[in-house]
C-alpha cells in the first residue's frame, strides 16, 4: 500500500498537477470549508483522546487551523511571486530573482498532544507552497486521527494528500521511503531517529521538539497577573503542551507571593479538577504514570490523582530542588516545579543545566532585564509577561534551536519551509561585455578589478 502510495504521488507531483497557484488555493478553500462541516465532529474526538472541552479544542487547535488558512488564501499569491534581487555590475545586463519552488514528496509525522494543530498547519504550508503530501498522524490520538482523514479525504485526491492512520511501527516503514522534505513534531528521542533516516537520502528537515522551558518571575514583575498567566498556560491541554512552562525561577524576594497567587488561580481556573470537565486528561495509561512519578518531594498544592479517568490535579512542587525528578526531564504534565532564585548568575546556572529550551518566558517590568536575559538565553521563542501565545501569531515564526528543533514555520514562514527558492540570473542577449573572455590583458584586468571590489 505505501509503494503505491508514494509512486502515485511522485507520479502526481511530475507531472506538475500542484504548480498551479490558483488550484493551490482552491484546494486550501476547499479545506477550510471541510473543517468548517466536521468542527462537531473534531470537537467530539479531541475530547475522546485528550478530554479537550469544545472551547479549548477551538481555542488552541480549530481556531488557529482555519486563521492560518486564511491567511494562506489570502497570501498565498504574492508568497510565490517571483523575488527581485539586485545584480553586481560585473554581471551588467542582467536580472537576479528567486524563485519559490516546492521540494516535492513531503511526509509530515505530527504529535498526539495537539493533533490536528500540530498536523494541518504544517499541511497548509507545504499544499501552499505545492508540495504532496503524506501525513501519518500519532497513533495515541486515534479519534482525532481518523477525522482528520475523513476531511482529507473529501477534499484532496491520495495522489496528492494522503493521511495514513495505523499502528506503532508504521512512522518508521515510512522513514524507509526516499522524501523530498521530512516535517517532524515530537520528542528529541524520536526526532533523533527522523534526523539520522533523513540523512541517508540528504533529506532536508525541520523537526519541532522540545525541551524545559522556563519561566523567569523577577522582583519587578507584576505577580498576581503573572501567576494568573502562568496558570493558564501551564495547565492548558493538561501540560500536555511542547512549550508549556516546565519551571518556574521566581526571585526569591517575591516567591512567597507568588505562591500564593498561583494558588488562588489555579483554584479559580481549574476548580475541583479532577472532576472537572473542562480540565484534561493525560492521553495514555503509561504517559499518566510517568507524569506520576515525577510528583515528589515538597507538594504545596495538588498531587492527587485518578488512575480511572488519566486525571491528574494540577500540582506545584515548592520550593523544588534542581535534583528532583520534575528537574531531570521534560514534564508534558500538570506538574510545575517552582525555583527560588537570588542572582541572575544563579538563575543563569540553572537554565544553562536545560539549555536551548524551546521557549523562554519572562515577566519583569524593567526593560533592561528584558533587554540582558532575551539576549543572554538560547531559546526558539517566547513572551515577555505572558506564557504560549507566541504560538498564536502567524506572522511570528516558530520553531526551537539547538536541541529543541530545526527549522520553523507558520504563516509565511511555513510557505518558506516548505520552498526550495531557486537563485536565477538572467542575463541579456543584445549586449555580450567582453572583459571575461581570454586573451586576458592589462586594461581588461583593471577593469575587472573596477567592478570587483
Amino acid at each position: 500500500m505505501i509503494d503505491k502510495l508514494i509512486k502515485s504521488q511522485r507520479e502526481y507531483f511530475a507531472a506538475g498537477k500542484t504548480l498551479n497557484v490558483k488550484t493551490r488555493i482552491l484546494y486550501l478553500k476547499k479545506l477550510k470549508k471541510a473543517i468548517l462541516a466536521n468542527e462537531n465532529e473534531l470537537c467530539c474526538a479531541l475530547k475522546q483522546d485528550l478530554g479537550k472541552s469544545s472551547s479549548e479544542a477551538y481555542m488552541s487547535e480549530i481556531g488557529m487551523v482555519l486563521e492560518d488558512l486564511s491567511h494562506h488564501i489570502k497570501h498565498l499569491k504574492s508568497w510565490a511571486k517571483p523575488k527581485k534581487r539586485k545584480t553586481p555590475m560585473a554581471q551588467f545586463p542582467s536580472k537576479g530573482y528567486l524563485l519559490p519552488s516546492p521540494y516535492g514528496n513531503t511526509l509530515i509525522i505530527s504529535p498526539w498532544n495537539y493533533p490536528f494543530l500540530l498536523s494541518f498547519q504544517p499541511l497548509i504550508g507545504a499544499v501552499g507552497a505545492g508540495n504532496t503530501v503524506i501525513l501519518k498522524p500519532s497513533r495515541f490520538s486515534e479519534k482525532t486521527g481518523l477525522v482528520m482523514k475523513k476531511i482529507v479525504e473529501c477534499v484532496f485526491p491520495a495522489d496528492y494528500v494522503a493521511v495514513i492512520c495505523g499502528v506503532e511501527g508504521v512512522s518508521q516503514q515510512l522513514l524507509d521511503y526516499k522524501f523530498d522534505y521530512i516535517f517532524f513534531t515530537g520528542g528529541a528521542r524520536v526526532g533523533k531517529s527522523v534526523y539520522e533516516a533523513a540523512a541517508k537520502n540528504l533529506t532536508p528537515v525541520t523537526l519541532e521538539l522540545g525541551g524545559k522551558s522556563p519561566v523567569i518571575v523577577d522582583k519587578s514583575a507584576k505577580i498576581d497577573l503573572a501567576a494568573k498567566r502562568i496558570a493558564f498556560g501551564k495547565f492548558l491541554n493538561v501540560g500536555q503542551t511542547c512549550v508549556a512552562p516546565d519551571y518556574v525561577l521566581a526571585h526569591n524576594s517575591v516567591a512567597e507571593k507568588f505562591i500564593n497567587a498561583l494558588k488562588k488561580w489555579i483554584a479559580k481556573l481549574f476548580p475541583d479538577a479532577l472532576n472537572n470537565e473542562c480540565y484534561g486528561k493525560i492521553i495514555t495509561q503509561k504517559h499518566f504514570e510517568r507524569v506520576n512519578g515525577l510528583i515528589c518531594g515538597n507538594v504545596a498544592l495538588g498531587g492527587n490523582s485518578d488512575a480511572n479517568t488519566l486525571k491528574i490535579e494540577p500540582t506545584i512542587i515548592y520550593p523544588a530542588d534542581t535534583d528532583c525528578p520534575a528537574m531531570q526531564e521534560e514534564i508534558f504534565g500538570p506538574v510545575l516545579p517552582v525555583i527560588a532564585y537570588g542572582t541572575n548568575e544563579e538563575m543563569y546556572e540553572i537554565i544553562e543545566k536545560h539549555r536551548t529550551p524551546l521557549a523562554l518566558y519572562l515577566f519583569t517590568s524593567k526593560k533592561s532585564a528584558e533587554k540582558e536575559i532575551l539576549s543572554r538565553v538560547q531559546f526558539g521563542g517566547g513572551c515577555v509577561n505572558d506564557v504560549v501565545i507566541h504560538l498564536a501569531c502567524s506572522s511570528l515564526p516558530f520553531g526551537g534551536v539547538g536541541g529543541s528543533g530545526i527549522g520553523s514555520y507558520h504563516g509565511k514562514k511555513s510557505f518558506e519551509t516548505f520552498s526550495h527558492f531557486k537563485s536565477v540570473l538572467k542575463k541579456s542577449n543584445l549586449i555580450d561585455m567582453p572583459i571575461r573572455y581570454t586573451p586576458y590583458s592589462k586594461l581588461k584586468d583593471r577593469l575587472i578589478r573596477f567592478f570587483m571590489k
